[in-house]
């Protein structure tokens, strides 16, 4: 018996800042952008790459993902405003969920993911380590920008993902103390497979993704299934837990900058009284 191959591209054209477009082969190429721009992400892109990474692994017409920005760079800037006040309850648990189950749901893609990377992969750089292979271009350089720098702790899946695949030593002195490392850097700690001129590591990811379809799709799906099955099992037991911890890191941020400014106010106020 045997099953008919389902064609859900209605997706397709669902989500502002993801672009799809698959070819003849089954190659799919998602394209984090923002107005055809590279993308500043936002609390829409956190609640929209949910379901966008859901239906990706669902589709059994695509073979191959390909992960990618555009404009020369991956992810570089994040939108800290659009996600209101983190340090109401309500509003960090949507976070807390979403971030869970985007993780989950790159893991439960079941073919072979490549990630092509250049510019700069400053904001969920471990959406492009849940691949396996990345490829960067020369001037690629990878960060962490949201956490430590602006004050919250790194626990949305970027330590479990960036210890998985550089180790817990390295992982932890990155996070704790963010500086760009290039692509030759991340190339020499294993993270990154291939590092290519700059502006070409898509149409390297298109060429290993033509390589890899020589292969029977089974052999191709229960591969990325194997290889993943690690990093998924860290991903459950760990993310959950941990952006428990980074929302309470949130709240106690928000109460520190509300104190700041009533301490500013206060001070204003004084001076506008104190005598001439």
């Amino acid at each position: 018996m045997s099953l008919e191959v389902t064609n859900q591209t209605g997706y397709f054209s669902r989500y502002r800042s993801l672009r799809l477009t698959r070819d003849a082969n089954g190659v799919l190429v998602a394209e984090l952008h923002k107005d055809g721009g590279p993308l500043n992400f936002t609390a829409q892109d956190h609640t929209e790459l949910v379901d966008a990474f859901y239906n990706i692994s669902a589709d059994r017409s695509n073979m191959i993902v390909i992960l990618t920005g555009v404009g020369g760079e991956f992810i570089p800037t994040i939108d800290f405003s659009s996600f209101g006040n983190v340090a109401d309850p309500g509003v960090w648990s949507q976070v807390h969920d979403e971030g869970v189950q985007i993780l989950e749901n790159l893991a439960n893609i079941r073919v072979p993911v490549i990630a092509a990377v250049e510019g700069r992969a400053h904001v969920h750089s471990e959406y492009a380590l849940l691949a396996d292979v990345i490829v960067a271009g020369a001037g690629a350089t990878f960060n962490d920008v949201p956490h430590m720098p602006g004050g919250l702790a790194p626990c949305d899946g970027i330590f479990t993902a960036w210890s998985y695949r550089a180790g817990p030593s390295r992982a932890e002195a990155f996070l704790l103390n963010p500086q760009p490392i290039t692509a030759q850097t991340a190339y020499d700690w294993g993270v990154v497979a291939e590092v290519v001129p700059n502006g070409t590591a898509l149409d390297r990811a298109r060429k290993l993704a033509a390589i890899y379809l020589k292969a029977p799709e089974i052999t191709r799906r229960n591969a990325r299934q194997h290889f993943i099955q690690p990093l998924k099992e860290r991903i459950v037991r760990e993310v959950g837990y941990a952006l428990s911890l980074e929302g309470a890191s949130a709240a106690d941020l928000v109460k520190s900058m509300q104190a700041k400014a009533k301490d500013k106010k206060e001070s204003k106020k004084q001076e506008l009284m104190a005598p001439a």
